[in-house]
């Protein structure tokens, strides 16, 4: 289980840290909640630990499996036959995992797509939450600030 400064990514939410274990009353029940402080929107958000494993909190991944996600930008193929509806929907369940593997996939394949043809809004919108999502890990992993990761990301995708 997770402990109290543990460095953590929540599915939709991004990266962020556990900052405290507390036991709050909530509609008259005593639960045992997680504390934690979200980077990516500066919001504290609490889970109650009984039902952590159903939210897919995982640990940051470390740095050998960041390497290999990295270079994901480079190589993997973006399915460009599928309808902007097909790929909202894989996409979705992809984020929807919390998998860094998964993510940066999101974030490649839209990029590209991008760089062929604007995107409509709604994947806009996806595509900034996903970067904003991987940049937050990113920046956990490698010990550097938001600008240096966003930056890296940026080289990475060229």
């Amino acid at each position: 289980m997770f402990q109290v400064g543990d460095y953590i990514v929540y599915p939709m939410q991004g990266a962020g840290v556990i900052e405290a274990i507390e036991i709050k009353e909530i509609q008259g029940e005593k639960l045992q909640y997680f504390i934690i402080n979200m980077l990516m929107n500066k919001m504290q958000v609490m889970i109650p630990i009984a039902t952590v494993h159903k939210s897919r909190i995982r640990l940051v991944t470390d740095m050998t499996t960041l390497e290999n996600v990295l270079n994901i930008f480079h190589h993997g193929l973006t399915d460009t036959t599928l309808t902007m509806k097909e790929r909202y929907k894989i996409n979705t369940a992809k984020l929807r995992t919390g998998d860094i593997q998964e993510g940066a996939e999101v974030v490649r394949d839209l990029m590209r797509i991008n760089k062929n043809k604007s995107l409509n809004l709604s994947e806009k919108q996806m595509l900034e939450s996903a970067r904003k999502m991987f940049i937050s890990e990113l920046g956990l992993i490698r010990g550097i600030t938001e600008n240096q990761a966003i930056d890296l990301l940026s080289n990475k995708v060229g």
